[in-house]
């Protein structure tokens, strides 16, 4: 998210490479604090990695990675690891956070993965998804089907937001949002590589020395 872009007036609004890094380091500072969630998202920006790859061979194997590996373990640290407290850090409440939030908060992320989860379960009884799909005759069919099916509800849930924020913030902010999202796993995987190490050394909680530096700084 971004607190600065929000509250700054149109003349002072930043570029889009500088607003990109306002963006990136908010949600950081914001959202990232426990080291178990920075280590998952390390595992899932490995994950979604994997998916650009398999989106030029395979689109649906590379749909049922990014949502069963990628996508679950993201939201595992958010849902569970992330402290919820009062952040002394940033001098902000968890509902406070949630409310400036220019991406999913917690209870859009609920929403998604409630289509998530329920989807499997459509196809099954609706074979072709109300005529959408051709009707399939296996499991393998079914899987192919459930890949697709989920491919575009993570295309659908991308243009959704990002459409969104060109009417209640502008068109720069939900361009830089998608931008951000959809270069997030190699952003993290550069922030959070040592995370599983410092883990290791019993650091449960990054003490976000960085925050102080300014944009850009870990």
């Amino acid at each position: 998210m971004s607190a600065h872009a929000g509250s700054l007036a149109d003349s002072d609004k930043p570029g889009f490479f500088e607003e990109l890094k306002l963006q990136r380091r908010d949600d950081h500072r914001y959202y990232h604090h426990s080291r178990i969630n920075q280590s998952l998202h390390l595992f899932s920006a490995t994950c979604f990695m994997t998916t650009y790859v398999l989106l030029f061979v395979n689109p649906g194997a590379a749909a049922l990675l990014g949502w069963i590996f990628a996508m679950s373990s993201r939201q595992i640290g958010h849902f569970f690891f992330e402290p919820k407290s009062y952040d002394t850090v940033n001098h902000a409440s968890h509902d406070h956070k949630e409310a400036i939030k220019v991406g999913y908060n917690l209870n859009r992320k609920r929403v998604l993965q409630s289509l998530w989860v329920a989807s499997p379960l459509v196809l099954y009884l609706n074979p072709t998804l109300f005529g959408l799909l051709d009707a399939h005759v296996d499991r393998r069919g079914y899987i192919d089907h459930l890949g697709t099916v989920w491919l575009a509800l993570g295309v659908g849930a991308l243009l959704f937001r990002t459409v969104h924020l060109f009417f209640i913030r502008d068109l720069q902010t939900g361009l830089v949002w998608a931008t951000k999202i959809l270069t997030d796993p190699f952003n993290d995987f550069r922030i959070y590589r040592k995370s599983p190490l410092y883990l290791l050394r019993g650091e449960r909680l990054d003490p976000m020395h960085h925050v102080h530096e300014g944009p850009g700084g870990h």
